[in-house]
């Protein structure tokens, strides 16, 4: 067994290294060709492809590293450990996108000066969320690559995408190539859905023309952006994407050995992330999502709302793959949560989704089902956002005029179907996967 192991890394690796000899697929972007890997049972993500190269192509370089917890190989190793391994790379700074790096990450980084530091890998921190948006001048002047290794959510509304578009914004004004090791779009790559972007409604929620769940993997999100001139200014990246092996756009995350690793402190499980499409938007309103309790995006409550009358109202739209129990609670602020919840310390009543079926659940129509009904149900309690957020989020108007019209909530969903259509068409030409 331990001879047939190493045969077969020996195998891999040399296809791999045969592999870097075919040429790029795209006008400003490379793919680094990965052979046929369907011997294998396992799925291998970019980190364990450039595992599989003993990181070589990294060698002699002094590089900056865009990730955060999730960037694990397939025994639950992390990127920076792996690097730090390697006395040929030099891992100078660290690039942290919003919510930071690891739990404990202010316990662990020391203050140099007006630099944050890390003793751990030897490496000044550069926070690219908030203050600064993207990577500061003195960042970058000393960068030979950056490397991107980071799990998207698959959903609109995660700011990832469009920090890692200011990070290719930068490098393309430094000429500094940037590499990003692709991961699985953890809601599956060929389901998608919700309206695309409004240009006039563009945010850091939602940075690109797609849809909500727009079904791409990190490296073709980021393959469409270099190739569409959509960085600022129409620039191009150096871009290099090394993607995943025996991954497959039907696949749910869960179908590999990876660990699940939370890509967002509220989205614990796969079925958080996938109710996070739809209970993303109860941001944009003064219903509580369940935050402060065990079950975000799994709940929708406020202590002016009947859960009964409002769980009687959406039984009756028959939604699939979801039933819906009533439930009381209370909202309490934890020690390590930066934010408030919504009603902290009242009691709020209100409903709790539970998924009996992922494959049929539809998160948008049973989120915005919610939102219409207790808009409708509760004109004078309910309340969108001041700064008209759930059109950020959303991507347009039409969630916020179709719950003024009083129209039934299963009569919106049929709205955003052309935008599905067209966008599955136009992303053809950037998938890398089948």
């Amino acid at each position: 067994m331990i001879r047939e192991i190493h045969i077969r890394s020996h195998v891999i690796k040399a296809f791999l290294w045969l592999s870097l000899l075919v040429g790029q697929q795209f006008n400003h972007s490379i793919v680094m060709p990965v052979p046929d890997l369907s011997f294998h049972p396992s799925i291998f993500y970019g980190l364990d492809v450039l595992e599989q190269m003993d990181f070589k192509p990294l060698y002699g370089k002094t590089i900056g590293v865009f990730t955060n917890q999730t960037a694990v190989n397939r025994q639950g190793s992390h990127l920076l450990d792996l690097l730090k391994a390697h006395p040929k790379i030099d891992v100078e700074i660290i690039f942290l996108p919003q919510y930071g790096l690891f739990a404990d990450q202010n316990k662990r980084f020391k203050i140099h000066g007006n630099q944050k530091y890390d003793p751990i890998y030897k490496a000044r921190i550069v926070e690219v969320f908030g203050r600064n948006v993207k990577p500061p001048e003195w960042s970058m002047r000393e960068l030979d690559l950056i490397l991107i290794d980071i799990q998207d959510t698959g959903v609109r509304y995660s700011t990832y995408v469009a920090t890692m578009t200011k990070i290719l914004e930068v490098a393309s004004e430094w000429n500094t190539p940037v590499m990003v090791l692709d991961r699985p779009n953890p809601l599956r790559g060929d389901r998608l859905d919700g309206p695309v972007v409004r240009p006039q409604f563009q945010s850091f929620e939602g940075y690109h023309l797609v849809p909500i769940r727009h079904g791409m993997t990190l490296g073709e999100l980021a393959i469409m952006a270099n190739e569409m001139g959509w960085i600022k200014g129409l620039k191009r990246a150096n871009l290099t994407v090394i993607p995943m092996a025996n991954w497959k756009r039907s696949y749910w995350l869960d179908k590999s050995e990876h660990p699940w690793i939370s890509p967002q402190p509220k989205i614990k499980t796969i079925r958080t992330n996938l109710a996070y499409v739809g209970f993303g938007l109860l941001e944009g309103t003064n219903l509580n999502d369940g935050s402060g309790t065990n079950r975000p995006y799994m709940r929708a409550g406020a202590p002016w709302l009947s859960g009964y009358h409002l769980a009687e109202k959406l039984v009756s739209l028959n939604l699939p793959g979801v039933e819906f129990r009533v439930v009381e609670y209370v909202p309490r602020k934890k020690d390590e949560n930066k934010t408030v919840p919504m009603y902290v310390n009242k009691v709020c009543s209100g409903v709790d989704i539970v998924i009996t079926d992922p494959n049929r659940y539809d998160p948008l129509a049973t989120a915005t089902a919610i939102i219409v009904l207790a808009n409708q149900l509760y004109p004078r309690e309910f309340k969108w956002d001041e700064l008209n957020r759930i059109d950020m989020l959303f991507g347009h108007s039409q969630l916020r005029v179709f719950a003024a019209q009083g129209k039934p909530a299963n009569y919106l969903p049929p709205l955003w179907l052309k935008d599905v259509l067209k966008f599955n068409e136009f992303r053809q030409k950037f998938l890398i996967y089948q």
